[in-house]
C-alpha cells in the first residue's frame, strides 16, 4: 500500500499560547491600520456603488480586450472596467458616473460608441444612479453583517458562546484585512469585493470549526490540563490538516492570479490574501482568544463520554 506524505509531524509541538501576545500585536497593528487607511484614504468605489453605465456589446470576432481597453482609457471618462460576459464576442463594459449627470452620461455613451468598430452590436445599455450605487452599499454591508451574526449563533450552539465569541473576533479581523487591502493599494471596491470578504470569513470559520472541534474533543479527554496546554496541544494536532488544506488552495488562487488574465487576477488577488489572513487568524486568534474567557465543558458532554464509555466497557 501506498503512505501518504507527511509534511509536519503529527503534533510539532509549537507554543502557539507563548506567541499569542506577539501575534496579538501584529494583529493589532493590521485593524488600525486598515482602519486609518479607510476612515483617511477611503475606498475606490467601483460603477456597482457609485453609479455609472453599463454597455453590453457583441462583437463579429472574439474581441481583444487588452486593445479595446485601451481604447477607452484614452477617453479620459474616468474608471472603465470590461469583463466577458458569456463569450468572447460578448462584453460587458462598465463606465463610472459622469459629473455632468444625465448628459454627461450620453456623451460618453456616443464617444464609446465612435471609438469601437463600427460593426459592434449594442445590446444593452443601462444607467445606475447614485441612488441605486447608495442602496447596493447598504446591502451589501448587511448581507456581511447577517453572515457574522449567522455564524456567531451557529458557533453559540454547537460549542459555547465563548467560542463564538471569539470566532467573530477573527472573523472581523479578517474582513478589516481585506478592506485595508483595498484602500491601502486603491483597487476597485465593488461588489466582488463583497464576495471576497464573504468567501474569507466562509474559508476561515470551516479552519476555525476544525480547531474548536479538537479543542472540545482534549477539554473532555484531558479535564486535569491547563486550558493553555490543551489549547496548544489542539492547534498543532489540527496544524497539518490546516496548513494541507490552505496551500493547496494558495496554489490554484496563485495561478488564477498570475494566468487569469487581468479580470480574474482583480478577483482572485483580495481572496488570495483572504485565505492567507483566515489561516493565520484560526491558528493565532480564534484559539488563543479563548483563553481571555473563562469556559467549562457542559455537563450534556460530559454526560455523554461516560455513557460511550459505559458502551465500550
Amino acid at each position: 500500500m501506498l503512505k501518504g506524505i507527511k509534511i509536519l509531524p503529527n503534533n510539532p509541538k509549537i507554543d502557539f499560547m507563548g506567541l499569542r501576545f506577539v501575534t496579538y500585536i501584529i494583529s493589532s497593528l493590521l485593524i488600525f491600520g486598515s482602519l486609518g487607511f479607510f476612515f483617511f484614504k477611503g475606498l475606490s468605489y467601483g460603477i456597482d456603488f457609485k453609479g455609472g453605465t453599463i454597455i453590453q456589446i457583441r462583437t463579429p470576432a472574439p474581441a481583444d480586450l487588452g486593445t479595446m481597453r485601451s481604447k477607452l482609457s484614452a477617453l479620459n471618462l474616468g474608471n472603465i472596467a470590461l469583463q466577458e460576459f458569456g463569450s468572447p464576442q460578448d462584453i460587458l463594459i462598465r463606465v463610472e458616473q459622469q459629473k455632468d449627470t444625465e448628459q454627461g452620461q450620453l456623451k460618453a455613451i456616443n464617444l464609446i460608441k465612435e471609438t469601437l468598430d463600427t460593426d459592434t452590436e449594442y445590446r444593452r445599455t443601462e444607467t445606475i444612479g447614485p441612488t441605486v450605487g447608495a442602496e447596493m452599499v447598504s446591502n451589501s454591508i448587511q448581507a456581511i453583517l447577517w453572515a457574522l451574526v449567522a455564524m456567531l449563533i451557529y458557533i453559540w450552539l454547537r460549542f459555547e458562546w465563548q467560542f463564538g465569541l471569539c470566532a467573530i473576533l477573527a472573523l472581523v479581523h479578517d474582513a478589516l484585512a481585506i478592506l485595508g487591502l483595498y484602500s491601502i493599494f486603491g483597487l476597485e471596491f465593488n461588489l466582488t469585493a463583497i464576495v471576497a470578504i464573504l468567501i474569507t470569513i466562509g474559508y476561515s470559520i470551516n479552519d476555525t470549526v476544525v480547531i474548536y472541534d479538537r479543542v472540545r474533543e482534549n477539554l473532555r479527554k484531558f479535564k486535569k490540563m491547563e486550558l493553555g496546554k490543551v489549547l496548544n496541544l489542539s492547534i498543532n494536532e489540527t496544524l497539518g490538516r490546516t496548513i494541507l488544506t490552505s496551500s493547496s488552495t494558495l496554489l490554484a488562487l496563485f495561478a488564477l492570479y498570475f494566468w487569469g488574465g487581468e479580470v480574474i487576477a482583480n478577483y482572485s488577488l483580495p481572496i488570495l490574501v483572504g485565505v492567507a489572513v483566515g489561516t493565520y487568524s484560526s491558528i493565532f486568534l480564534a484559539a488563543p482568544l479563548l483563553l481571555s474567557f473563562n469556559f467549562k465543558v457542559r455537563q450534556d458532554d460530559d454526560k455523554a463520554v461516560e455513557f460511550q464509555n459505559d458502551m465500550k466497557a
